[in-house]
């Protein structure tokens, strides 16, 4: 039986035993972390934020992306990552994050990234935009998820493309 009680760091050590990233025992933890929604939890993701292993910061990010009451502090650490990290699954986990929390002050971020070579990292710039444009939409945003709708990657493309005839639909 999955854990649901104990302490954040707890928690954390069992999804971290859980190497697929899309792994239940991963993602039930988050879920428990999520509902906790507590400053324990999120000083604990934020540490993992900064961890040398890529399995940490991605589950760090992870757990950032679902708890909505510390998007305040929640959005540096992520844009920080936008900007300084290497590995193309952590960077997609950080758009996917941005996403999540649909706040209009990733945009930048999720812009920049959405240029990257890696068309995983492209693919969650698509995801991420149409949630982060903002109402009215940001000009430079939708420029972006048009290009992306041209992208070379059909998955990229497809989902760029969902989100643009989404946001002209409302």
């Amino acid at each position: 039986m999955p854990p649901s009680e104990g302490t954040a760091r707890d928690l954390i050590e069992a999804a971290l035993g859980d190497t697929d990233p899309d792994g239940p025992l991963r993602w039930h933890v988050i879920s428990v972390l999520c509902q906790r929604g507590d400053l324990e939890s999120f000083i604990e993701a934020r540490r993992l934020c900064a961890a040398d292993t890529v399995e940490e910061r991605m589950l760090g990010v992870d757990i950032m992306g679902m708890l909505r009451p510390f998007v305040d502090r929640t959005l540096p650490v992520l844009r920080f990552l936008a900007a300084s990290e290497d590995d193309a699954m952590v960077l997609y986990a950080v758009l996917i994050a941005f996403g999540h929390l649909g706040d209009p002050r990733s945009l930048p971020s999720v812009i920049d990234l959405a240029a990257h070579m890696d068309a995983r990292v492209r693919y969650g710039a698509a995801y991420a935009l149409q949630h982060v444009l903002g109402d009215p939409p940001d000009r430079a945003g939708l420029e972006a998820l048009r290009r992306l709708a041209a992208d070379s990657d059909a998955d990229v493309a497809g989902w760029a493309s969902l989100g643009v005839s989404l946001r002209f639909r409302r």
